[in-house]
């Protein structure tokens, strides 16, 4: 239980079942640490059981702790305790703009999945102080009340800044850079560019999966594509939930046909000549833009295509695991499975037995196995820290796998089937599991060997 004490003394007193647990056994100075502020002070044992931590006034105002609750320690080399961690979640609404729905949502789930091991709070990037070097924090509270606290840069950033033409600019690359510097990790830096994720993918064993692919398409490789295939598509390198895709098809001695989303309604429009088709298309879209992708058959459902959203992230351990998987059902005459585009959320076994019969488990581990060694072969290949990955997933009616796109900031819509309530929760959980390992708060692999950790109690 961490209390805290009157006086300008800089003792502090814990249990000898704390220090057991920390590996630290008698009285001694030591550090004591929260985020990136950090004090000497002199360690006492308290005869109490359990977990307990004594701090003076003096020392919680000088480690700026945001209040009194439960949190973990952790030890390192028997020289220091750490307090927290302190999780901040990035986001690209402040405080007077109340962090946006999908802000709070996030903060207040990972607090849940985190509940006494840690301090969540949301920032953007004008809370920090880099003179001072603080944050202004705000934490979720059980009321319903957040509350706003001056505290020390956070121990690991969860990047959920969702503004993708801001993410873009020099200035909010510095200020994700500056957190690094000061030893921060950030993970999931900022969205994928299609068209980077393919030309990581190129020449790796994982590449079997990548539909043919071609950046900034010309017209003349649109038309081979076109004639290689029964159909292509064209996808904006910075496009999401399936705006601006086309879907182009060629018909020997009948034309050809393109497919899009426009006015919420589907149009399906016909041209005899390719040139008036590209002249459409360079009024409507800058192709120079635009990803062009080799068409798969899919397997279907009631006579619609179904793909699959494979929802990964990293644990604890460092390691990938499948949080969720959502099968997505295209609506009528839709160029896309997204629910925005009329797409119905399914089951997944739903979608495979149809297709595949007996043979759907089978299917589904084999889809199982490719997905987790594209997000091993993306992160190898990305040049910053990744803790979760969207993969959009389709399986032809062999059986084959194709990954079409792959998200660094995927949404959350399968985790709403009431089939994927659970999964929706140890999602969070492993997510919660992730930061503790980058922050140091874990005995995970790649961790400190001497590092111990406990947890103490709060009123």
């Amino acid at each position: 239980m961490i209390k805290i004490m009157d006086g300008t003394g800089k003792t502090v007193f814990a249990s000898r079942g704390l220090l057991r647990s920390l590996g630290i056994e008698n009285a001694r100075e030591i550090r004591l640490t929260l985020g990136n502020k950090s004090t000497a002070v002199i360690v006492k044992p308290l005869s109490s059981n359990g977990h307990s931590l004594l701090i003076p006034s003096f020392v919680a105002r000088s480690l700026r702790l945001p209040f009194f609750g439960k949190c973990l320690l952790s030890s390192r080399e028997h020289k220091e305790i750490r307090i927290g961690p302190l999780i901040g979640v990035l986001t690209a609404s402040g405080w007077k703009d109340g962090f946006g729905r999908r802000g709070r949502d996030v903060v207040k789930q990972l607090m849940g999945a985190g509940k006494d091991r840690s301090f969540v709070f949301a920032f953007d990037r004008n809370d920090v102080d880099w003179n001072s070097e603080t944050v202004i924090g705000s934490f979720p509270r059980r009321s319903g009340v957040w509350l706003r606290r001056k505290i020390p840069l956070p121990d690991v950033v969860y990047n959920r800044f969702l503004n993708r033409k801001a993410e873009q600019s020099s200035s909010m690359d510095r200020f994700k850079r500056r957190l690094v510097d000061k030893g921060i990790p950030v993970f999931n830096w900022s969205f994928f560019d299609k068209g980077d994720v393919y030309k990581w993918l190129e020449g790796e064993t994982e590449s079997k999966y990548i539909p043919e692919s071609i950046a900034g398409p010309s017209a003349k490789q649109i038309k081979q594509l076109m004639e290689k295939y029964p159909f292509i598509y064209l996808k904006p390198t910075h496009g999401s939930e399936g705006r601006g895709i086309y879907r182009l098809s060629y018909v020997p001695k009948r034309g050809y046909y393109i497919r899009f989303r426009h006015g919420g309604k589907n149009v399906q429009l016909h041209y005899s000549q390719f040139d008036v088709l590209m002249n459409m298309l360079k009024k409507r879209s800058k192709l120079s833009r635009y990803i062009a992708q080799q068409g798969v058959r899919l397997i279907e459902l009631d006579g619609c295509s179904v793909d699959f959203r494979f929802h990964m992230i990293k644990n604890g351990n460092n390691e990938w695991v499948i949080s969720g998987i959502g099968a997505k059902k295209a609506g009528k005459g839709s160029v896309t499975t997204h629910v925005r585009n009329g797409g119905q959320l399914i089951t997944p076994m739903r979608a495979l037995s149809g297709a595949f019969g007996s043979r759907a488990g089978k299917v589904l581990d084999h889809a199982k196995k490719a997905v987790t060694e594209l997000s091993e072969a993306i992160e190898r290949k990305c040049p910053e820290t990744l803790g979760e990955l969207g993969l959009d997933i389709g399986l032809d009616r062999s059986g084959n796998v194709w990954m079409f796109e792959a998200n660094a900031k995927p949404g959350r819509t399968i985790f709403k089937h009431r089939s994927m309530k659970s999964a929706g929760r140890s999602s969070w959980v492993h997510l919660f599991e992730h930061c503790l390992y980058l922050s140091k708060f874990r005995g995970g692999r790649g961790n400190e060997a001497n590092n111990r950790h406990s947890g103490v109690q709060g009123p």
